[in-house]
């Protein structure tokens, strides 16, 4: 791969059309701009990340949670434009300079398809099909041409948030625009983490397009020129667009050590345990230079959120080099691994300790399991629903059921994947506070005010 084919413009649903902007914006910028201003941004402010929607104690959501990212992930293809050109101070790549915006557009979208509920809203739609009412669809006879195809029946058992991101931002929903959002080539390439289809997602239910979705990303890979970096099965496996381990690392970066913060004023994590898994970060000489800049400070939330700024700047310098010493590697596709797993061992070990106690005391606390199990149940009840409705839309009740879903989502399609798909469309758009005020409402547990 090479960086000036991996740079583009070009704007999905736009090909053919080139007009000078009467603007200084990049073109990247504008991604930026268009994304956090558009509605899926916006209801990003009610969705869970971890922890319940804040009470008196504000935690992260989805929204702060990746302006988080975009600003670490900026920092990060900053840092590397610069580095990249201070090593080839000859070279005339200015493109380049673009790596900062770029990165910053991808992080900001990346978290947009993640269905309300946190995490678990991911695997209760993954497992409503598998295992729950919804596997009866792979064997329910339907009219010729209308059942569904292996790729397509993965493509929901499977569902990922990833996946579901970059169809958010391609799309063409009904009354809209060709290209979803018309956002630049590597913008969208780089928010594709896992670059292969459903089929090939593994137990972990990772994978980076629906089969909608495929041939725009096929289209994106051949223009960018990210080649196959092998086939299972017949199917391809395309290697990462480079930029996609910065934003992955700023995403890395943040949800470990902003988990690690919220779980301490929640407190869940004492204030001793907080700040030994951050310090852990540092030399013991860099603790005591630490201790003699914070000391002064007697609001302890004040002193954990200095010690996590300089965990992220040193977790933020040392994925730099990492990519940078390894850029012959990235752009060739056979980097393995994250740029974490790169990192130099003192940083590699402080990071695993902070993932122990996320998954021993953080992702297993009351708080989490509790938003875990509401999930599932309300998640369960409106796809019973609404899969019924999709399937038989005589029914009196699921005539009335439709007619309340924006006609956007196309749940009378024809084909029985896209009505699937519209649901999932649907369902994902949902903030927390929304599906739960539509299963109260399902449920006659509350009744609109007149």
């Amino acid at each position: 791969m090479e960086w000036k084919q991996l740079i583009s413009a070009r704007r999905l649903g736009k090909e053919d059309a080139s007009r000078p902007l009467p603007e200084r914006r990049t073109e990247f910028q504008r991604d930026y701009d268009r994304l956090i201003f558009s509605a899926p941004f916006r209801r990003m402010q009610n969705k869970t990340q971890v922890f319940p929607l804040p009470g008196s104690i504000f935690v992260h959501n989805r929204l702060t949670h990746s302006l988080e990212v975009s600003s670490v992930g900026r920092s990060l293809g900053t840092d590397v434009a610069a580095e990249l050109l201070r090593r080839r101070p000859d070279s005339a790549e200015s493109h380049l300079r673009a790596i900062g915006a770029i990165v910053s557009a991808a992080c900001l979208a990346h978290d947009m398809g993640n269905p309300p509920f946190g995490h678990s809203g991911e695997r209760a739609i993954r497992s409503y099909f598998a295992e729950g009412k919804g596997s009866a669809l792979r064997t329910r006879h339907m009219p010729e041409g209308d059942g569904l195809t292996q790729a397509e029946w993965d493509d929901i058992i499977h569902f990922d948030g990833n996946a579901n991101t970059f169809r958010l931002l391609t799309h063409r929903f009904e009354g809209r625009r060709p290209g979803g959002f018309v956002m630049t080539y590597s913008t969208l390439a780089a928010v594709v983490k896992y670059p292969h289809c459903s089929s090939l997602a593994g137990p972990k239910s990772k994978f980076g397009f629906f089969e909608a979705e495929r041939p725009d990303y096929e289209k994106i890979a051949a223009v960018l020129g990210i080649p196959e970096t092998e086939r299972r099965g017949g199917l391809p496996v395309y290697a990462r667009h480079p930029l996609v381990y910065l934003v992955e690392a700023a995403d890395d970066i943040c949800y470990e050590i902003m988990d690690i913060e919220d779980a301490h004023k929640l407190r869940i994590l004492s204030d001793r345990d907080t700040k030994d898994l951050l310090l852990a970060f540092f030399s013991p000489e860099e603790q005591k230079r630490l201790h003699s800049a914070y000391h002064y400070e007697t609001d302890m939330n004040d002193q954990i959120g200095y010690l996590r700024s300089c965990v992220i700047n040193a977790l933020e310098s040392a994925c730099v080099a990492v990519f940078c010493d390894a850029e012959d590697d990235i752009l060739a596709g056979r980097f393995e691994g994250s740029l974490i797993d790169h990192l130099p061992q003192r940083l590699l070990s402080a990071y695993r300790a902070c993932e122990e106690m996320a998954r021993g005391r953080i992702y297993c606390c009351k708080e989490v399991t509790d938003i875990d199990l509401a999930g599932y149940h309300i998640i369960y009840t409106l796809l019973d629903l609404m899969t019924d409705a999709v399937l038989s839309p005589e029914k009196a009740y699921s005539s009335l059921l439709l007619g309340q879903v924006s006609p956007q989502y196309r749940l009378r399609a024809p084909r029985l994947y896209d009505r699937i798909m519209g649901v999932l469309d649907y369902l994902s758009g949902m903030t927390d506070v929304y599906a739960l005020d539509l299963y109260r409402k399902i449920n006659g547990h509350s009744l609109p005010m007149v």
